[in-house]
C-alpha cells in the first residue's frame, strides 16, 4: 500500500528502492575505487570470502606478497574476526617452552600418535580419490607444524601464552586410541582476541597502504567462472548495519555486485549456527539427532558457502564428521541466537544420563567428547547432569570463550590470581543466574530441585544416593576400580592440575565441600569437521580430485585443511590452529599463483 504521507508520486516501495540503489551505487563506485589501477575486468588480484580468523591470515599473507585483495563479509565490521574472537583462545603445541617448564614430555612422534588414534581416517587414506587421502596429509603437515614452527611464528607475531598447560581430551583409554598422553592445550595470553590481533594489524595496515580493500555487508550468493575456472564472485549487497558483534544483523538486500579476481580464497566458516544442517549431516554413529539443541556460534555461522563452492565444482567430504560439546548452558545474558556456553570440566564432577544413570568410561568429564554425546543421544534424552560441590566448581569449572575469561582476555594478572582463593566471577554467575543450575544443602533437596528443573521427575533420591556414595568409599584409598578416580589421582600427579584444575579429592556428600551443585547439560553445536577438499595449497579439489583453476579454501569450511584434518575426533587447540595453519597455506599458494 503507498504510503498517503509521501510526496505526490513516490510510493513507499519506489522510496525503499531508491535508497537501495542509492547505497548499492556508492558500495559499488567504492569497489571501483578500491584499486584505481586495476584492469577494467579485473577488480583485484585476490578475493577472500570470509573475514574471520583464516580469512585474515590468508589476506595477510596475499597482501604481504604485494598482491591487491577484497575481503568480503557478509556481517559488519564489528564482527571482524568471527569465530575466533569468541575463543578460549586454546592453541595445540608439542613440545614447547611451557610444556617442558610443566615437566611435560612430549614429542612429534606421540603428538602423531594420539592425532592417528583420535582420527581413525577410515576413508581412502591411500587412494588419490578418497575422502581422506588429503586429510591425512593434511594431519601430517599441521602435526610438524606444531611440532616445529608454529609456536616461534606466533611468539614473533607477539603472541604470549598462560604458562599453565592445559590438558583436553584425555582419552578412551588405550595409549594409541583417542586422545592427548600428555597436556597439549596452551591458552593465548589475552585469549581469542589476541589470536586474532596481529593478523587483524597486518591487515588495517595493508588497508591503509592500499593493498587491501573491506567489504563488509557483501554476501557471496555465488562463485563466478569463466571457461572452467574460477574469475570472481557475486552476491548481495546488505543494507548497513549496526549490529554489535555476535549480534544478528539484516539481511535486507539494497543492491547486487559481481567482482572479479584469477584468485577466490573461501574461508566462511561452518554449519554450528544452522540446526538444520547439522542434523541433516548427523551421522547414525552418534545416535538420533538432538531435538534441542543450544548454539556456540552467532548465527552467520550458516554453512551457505559450502553449497554455493560445490556448486562451482568443489568437492565436499566428510559432511557427516562433527564436533559438539556435551556440556553446554545456556546464557543467562544471550549474544546470538539460543546462545549457549561451554564447561571446561576438571575430573571430579560425577556425570550422570537423564535419568540419573552414572555414565561408564570413557564418559567422564574431559576425556571422549564424541563418545560421550553417544551415550547421551542413545539415553533418549538431549541432556545429562553434572553433580558435584561448590569445592568442585570453584577450582575446576571453566567457561569456553573470551567473554567469559576477563582475567585472561584482559590480561589481568590480579584478578586471574584471585581464582586461588574464589570461585571466578562468571562461575557464580551463571550459578546464581543459569537456567540449568540448581543449587542446595542436602541431598534430598537436590534431587527434588533436580526434577522440578526439568519437570519430569525422572531422577530416584534412592538411586542417586547409592551411586554417589559407592563413588565416595573409593577414595578412602589411594588406588582404587573407579575409573574416575583413577583420573582424579592421575591429574593431581600433574603440576598444572594440582596448581589450576583439580580439586583436592573428597566425597561428593561432605558437608564441609558443600553446597551440593547440581547442572543440567545441554548439548552446544559448535564445529564442522569435514568441508571442501584441499590440496596441501588449500586449492579445492573438484570430484575427479583435479583442482579448480583459481579457487582456494581455508579454515573450518575445509575441514580444517584437507576437508577433514582432524578425522572423527579433535585432540582440542586445533581449530584456531586449523585455521591458522591452512589460512597461511593458502595465504601463500595462491600468492605464488598470482606473481607476475
Amino acid at each position: 500500500m503507498e504510503n498517503p504521507a509521501a510526496p505526490t508520486g513516490i510510493t513507499r516501495r519506489r522510496a525503499l528502492t531508491v535508497t537501495g540503489g542509492v547505497l548499492a551505487t556508492a558500495a559499488l563506485a567504492q569497489t571501483a575505487a578500491a584499486f584505481p589501477a586495476a584492469a577494467a575486468a579485473q577488480d583485484a588480484d585476490a578475493i577472500v570470502v570470509g573475514h574471520g580468523l583464516a580469512g585474515l591470515v590468508a589476506t595477510a599473507e596475499l597482501a604481504a606478497a604485494g598482491r591487491r585483495v577484497l575481503l568480503l563479509d557478509q556481517e559488519p565490521e564489528a564482527s571482524l574476526g568471527g569465530q575466533a574472537f569468541w575463543s578460549f583462545g586454546g592453541l595445540f603445541f608439542v613440545d614447547s617452552d611451557e610444556q617442558r617448564l610443566m615437566g611435560i614430555k612430549d614429542s612429534r612422534d606421540l603428538a602423531w600418535q594420539d592425532w592417528l588414534g583420535a582420527a581413525g581416517f577410515d576413508r581412502g587414506v591411500d587412494d588419490p580419490a578418497g575422502q581422506d587421502y588429503w586429510a591425512y596429509k593434511w594431519a601430517q603437515a599441521y602435526v610438524d607444524f606444531a611440532s616445529g614452527e608454529k609456536r616461534s611464528w606466533l611468539s614473533g607475531l607477539g603472541v604470549q601464552w598462560f604458562p599453565i598447560v592445559g590438558w583436553a581430551e584425555r582419552g578412551g583409554g588405550l595409549a594409541d586410541g583417542h586422545g592427548n598422553s600428555v597436556p597439549r592445550f596452551h591458552v593465548t595470553w589475552g585469549t581469542g582476541p589476541a589470536v586474532v590481533e596481529p593478523f587483524e594489524k597486518k591487515v588495517r595496515a595493508a588497508v591503509a597502504a592500499g593493498k587491501v580493500a573491506f567489504r563488509f555487508r557483501h554476501r557471496a550468493d555465488g562463485i563466478v567462472t569463466t571457461g572452467g575456472a574460477v574469475t570472481g564472485v557475486r552476491g548481495a549487497i546488505l543494507e548497513p548495519s549496526s549490529a554489535a558483534r555476535g549480534k544478528p544483523s539484516s539481511r535486507t538486500v539494497v543492491g547486487d555486485f559481481e567482482l572479479h579476481a584469477p584468485v577466490v580464497v573461501v574461508t566462511s566458516g561452518g554449519i554450528g549456527a544452522n540446526h538444520d544442517l547439522v542434523r541433516q549431516n548427523w551421522p547414525a554413529r552418534l545416535g538420533t539427532p538432538p531435538k534441542t539443541m543450544i548454539t556456540g556460534v552467532p548465527a552467520h555461522v550458516d554453512g551457505r558457502m559450502l553449497a554455493i563452492t560445490q556448486a562451482a565444482g568443489g568437492r565436499i567430504v566428510n559432511p557427516d564428521r562433527m564436533w559438539h560439546y556435551t556440556e553446554g548452558l545456556r546464557n543467562y545474558a544471550p549474544i546470538w541466537p539460543d546462545h549457549g556456553i561451554r564447561i571446561l570440566p576438571g575430573p571430579s564432577s560425577m556425570w550422570f544420563d537423564a535419568t540419573g544413570k552414572r555414565f561408564n568410561a570413557p564418559d567422564v568429564p574431559g576425556y571422549d567428547t564424541l563418545h560421550t554425546l553417544k551415550s547421551i543421544t542413545g539415553s533418549g534424552y538431549d541432556y545429562s547432569w553434572f553433580v558435584t560441590t561448590q569445592k568442585i566448581i570453584a577450582k575446576e569449572f571453566a567457561l569456553s570463550g573470551s567473554e567469559q575469561n576477563p582475567d585472561l582476555t584482559n590480561k589481568n594478572i590480579l584478578q586471574l590470581l584471585s581464582r586461588i582463593w574464589q570461585t571466578p566471577e562468571p562461575i557464580e554467575k551463571f550459578k546464581n543466574n543459569g537456567a540449568d543450575f540448581v543449587v542446595a544443602s542436602t541431598l534430598p533437596e537436590l534431587v527434588a530441585g533436580m526434577n522440578k528443573l526439568t519437570g519430569n521427575g525422572l531422577i530416584d533420591l534412592a538411586d542417586l544416593k547409592r551411586q554417589i556414595e559407592a563413588r565416595d568409599r573409593e577414595i578412602d584409598n589411594p588406588y582404587t576400580k573407579d575409573v574416575q578416580v583413577m583420573g582424579i589421582r592421575n591429574a593431581l600427579s600433574y603440576p598444572g592440575d594440582s596448581l589450576s584444575r583439580t580439586a583436592p579429592i573428597h566425597r561428593i556428600l561432605d558437608s564441609s565441600a558443600g553446597p551440593l551443585i547440581a547442572v543440567r547439560l545441554n548439548i552446544l553445536t559448535r564445529k564442522t569437521l569435514g568441508g571442501l577438499q584441499t590440496d596441501l595449497s588449500g586449492r579445492v579439489l573438484d570430484q575427479t580430485g583435479s583442482p579448480v583453476p583459481g579457487l582456494y579454501a581455508a579454515g573450518e569450511v575445509a575441514g580444517f585443511g584437507g576437508g577433514g584434518v582432524h578425522g572423527y575426533r579433535s585432540l582440542e587447540g586445533t581449530f584456531l590452529g586449523g585455521c591458522l595453519f591452512s589460512g597461511r597455506q593458502a595465504g601463500r599458494a595462491a600468492a605464488a599463483a598470482t606473481a607476475t
